[in-house]
Formats: structure tokens, sequence, C-alpha cells
């Protein structure tokens, strides 16, 4: 908890994931404290606060959610029955957790290592736009650490050229995966309503979209590797992408 009571956040300001959890937690309304941390010092502060070594964990009291999708969905408990993400039909909510769940385990690990291959040799971008709330001490020691963080990152995620190039792959299949569903005219991939489906695809592909509206600033085409922007470029022309981005545009505060 912060001082005054609110809930604590602790993230990764970048972090798709942790987008997911601001997106919830604004959407309902619930006051929370964000602790911004960079890569790797991050698990200091999520171990703390009881979770593991990821980040998302959310800290209410004595309760502790390590997981962008218990976020999420203690978030929605909490919501107006009109703005609630999961319907009251079963089957509904089958549907959609079934997206939920996909979009969590490839679209977001994937785009995620994709971007982390593509900007590697870009410092400048990441301590301009990776550190945004982190204490001054971790803005300070990030051009030092860089090196040592992008390895730490390189082993972790198994981020190679070959690697990079089947997430690139990957992404492209959940983008025209959503595609097919969004061509029967439906304005949400579940229908008439926007859903947890339709925040976490748009959340999750942020690490390929860079959409304006996000919770943190983050590097538009024009400041990327040229290579990079045409792909962020092209996703964005995507329906899929095009969906994603009025998500953020109507749905995102």
């Amino acid at each position: 908890m912060s001082g005054d009571g609110r809930c604590a956040l602790i993230t990764i300001p970048i972090s798709h994931f942790c987008e997911k959890a601001r997106w919830a937690l604004d959407r309902a309304d619930i006051a929370y404290e964000e602790r911004a941390h960079v890569q790797l010092i991050h698990r200091f502060a999520v171990r703390r606060a009881g979770g593991g070594t990821t980040a998302p964990v959310l800290v209410c009291g004595e309760l502790v959610l390590p997981e962008s999708e218990a976020i999420l969905a203690w978030a929605d408990d909490r919501m107006p029955a009109e703005r609630r993400l999961y319907p009251d039909d079963a089957s509904a909510v089958e549907e959609i957790r079934a997206l939920e769940r996909d979009f969590d385990e490839r679209l977001g690990p994937q785009g995620r290592l994709w971007m982390y291959h593509e900007l590697h040799e870009r410092r400048d971008l990441a301590i301009e736009y990776g550190c945004t709330g982190v204490p001054a001490w971790e803005r300070l020691l990030m051009p030092i650490a860089y090196p040592a963080v992008i390895r730490a990152i390189d082993r972790h995620l198994r981020i190679s050229p070959q690697s990079a190039e089947r997430a690139e792959a990957d992404v492209r299949e959940t983008f025209d995966a959503v595609a097919e569903r969004l061509a029967d005219g439906r304005p949400y991939l579940c229908g008439e309503r926007f859903s947890a489906a339709d925040l976490t695809f748009s959340a999750l592909s942020a690490a390929v979209l860079m959409p304006p509206g996000y919770g943190v600033p983050l590097p538009q085409p024009d400041e990327l590797p040229p290579t990079t922007g045409e792909v962020v470029r092209e996703l964005r022309a995507h329906p899929a992408g095009a969906h994603a981005l009025a998500m953020f545009r109507d749905h995102r505060r």
C-alpha cells in the first residue's frame, strides 16, 4: 500500500503487461500509486512486494496480485456493470478468456522479443523512454548498466536474429487471426461490447504498434531504426493494428 492507503502497482514502465494492468485499474477508477523500475532492478521490488520475478505486481493491503491477468479480473469485479470486461454469460466469458490467454502466451512475449531485438543497439531510446517514473538513481545508473541489462535480457528471452524472425511471424499470425475475427464487421473481438479480449490484445500489441495514448510515452516510428519503423507502420495499417489503435483512442483514459 502507498502512504495514503491507495494500492501500489509495481511496474516496468514500458512493459505492455504492466499497461494491461494500468488500463484495467484506470477503467475501474481504482486509485493506485505506480512504482516504476527499470528491467532487472524491478526483480528486487516485485519480490519485496510478494511477487515472483515479473512485473506487474499489485499490492492492496494484504492482497498481492502478481500477474496482469489476475489484476484485470480483480479490477473488473469492482467496475460498474455497464463497464465490466467480462459479461454475465458463461459461454461468452469462456471465449473472452481463451483469447486473453492466447494473447498473454503468444502475442505478449513474441512482440516483446521482437522489439527488444530491434532496439538492441539503441541505448538512447532505452534511456529516454524506458526510465519514465523510475527513481532518479535508476535513471542515472541506466546508461552505465545498459550493456549488462541487455545481455541479461538476451539470455533470459533467448533473443537472436532467428528467434526475432520467428517472433515477428508469430505476431503477424496473431494479427491475421484477429483481422479474420473482425472481418464480419463486429466492432469488438467478441461482439458488440468492449471486453477483456480487446483490452488485452490492444495492450499487448503495443510492443509492435507504439500506440499514442499508452500509459507512458513510447518512441514513434520516425525515431526507430528505419526497417523497424516500417514494420510498425505496416502493423498499424493492418486491420488488427487499426483495431488496437482505436481501442486506445476510444477506451483508454
